[in-house]
């Protein structure tokens, strides 16, 4: 029985096939109405290939008729469908100027916003297309701010932020992290998180920023020279008045994050800057 069975099913499997590719080898204003008709039975039946495939070919066909508005709606889809988001961004972008009466104008600009979301690499990687993406999806809020899409859209918008966030993040950090063929550069480090923290005020990663900042100003300043020659200013005591500052970030540290994941740490950071604070002292 079972091998009836198998028999029976590979049978309309090819019959359904021959009948794909005869339609699709088909020419003449008939076989434009058949290829429609099976492109949208295809799409219905979730084979998003073959339905972009044949309605493809007819879209030049159907230009400034009115079935043309569900097919250029049914051409996108299966764009998305098929995770080609570079195309259906565009192709649901087209569809959105070209019928702005639309009942499908709201899915398909969000649908547009959203490749653009698709497209976004990680955080680790040049982020030109997370920030087209913020810039598309917000353009979609503005437009339609009664949307059924919006909590998903803010969404979207609050991860692309802050892979925007962990981008700058890393980059602040790299210049006091050790890699083959690289110094540390704690003055780049401490510039970086001051705008990091300029950029980003109310980052999750604010504690976190914070530490780095004062730790890199710590690592600084211990290890400072004692002082350089000026023509302008004389001598300068670099590492008193590096000391000086650490202290300060320390002390905004810990107003801000009195009970920090990393208490312990900056509480011996203080240490050691107050006992280097009294050897100036005890100099003067």
């Amino acid at each position: 029985m079972n091998k009836y069975l198998y028999i029976l099913i590979s049978l309309v499997i090819l019959s359904s096939c021959s009948e794909y590719q005869k339609v699709l080898k088909a020419s003449g204003e008939r076989a434009t109405a058949q290829k429609f008709k099976m492109g949208d039975s295809l799409y219905n039946a979730g084979k998003w290939a073959k339905a972009n495939r044949i309605l493809g070919q007819i879209v030049p066909e159907y230009r400034g008729k009115p079935q043309a508005q569900k097919l250029m709606y049914l051409y996108a889809q299966t764009f998305y469908k098929m995770k080609d988001y570079y195309i259906s961004s565009y192709r649901f972008e087209q569809f959105a100027t070209s019928y702005p009466k639309s009942e499908k104008l709201e899915e398909a600009s969000f649908l547009s916003a959203k490749s653009y979301y698709m497209l976004s690499p990680v955080y680790s990687k040049d982020q030109k297309e997370t920030k087209e993406a913020i810039e598309k999806i917000q353009g979609f809020i503005n437009q339609f701010p009664e949307s059924e899409y919006l909590p998903e859209a803010n969404k979207l918008v609050q991860e692309l932020d802050f892979k925007l966030e962990k981008k700058a993040f890393s980059i602040a950090k790299q210049y006091s992290d050790i890699a083959p063929g690289f110094t540390r550069d704690y003055t780049a480090a401490i510039k970086s998180f001051d705008n990091f923290l300029y950029d980003f005020p109310g980052s999750s990663l604010r504690e976190d920023a914070l530490f780095q900042r004062l730790d890199a100003a710590y690592k600084q300043a211990v290890n400072s020279i004692e002082y350089k020659r000026s023509r302008a200013e004389g001598i300068v005591h670099i590492r008193k008045e590096r000391i000086e500052a650490t202290k300060e970030y320390s002390s905004s540290f810990l107003k801000t994050f009195a009970n920090s994941k990393y208490i312990e740490q900056v509480n011996e950071m203080n240490r050691v800057l107050e006992e280097e604070l009294k050897k100036y002292s005890t100099k003067s």
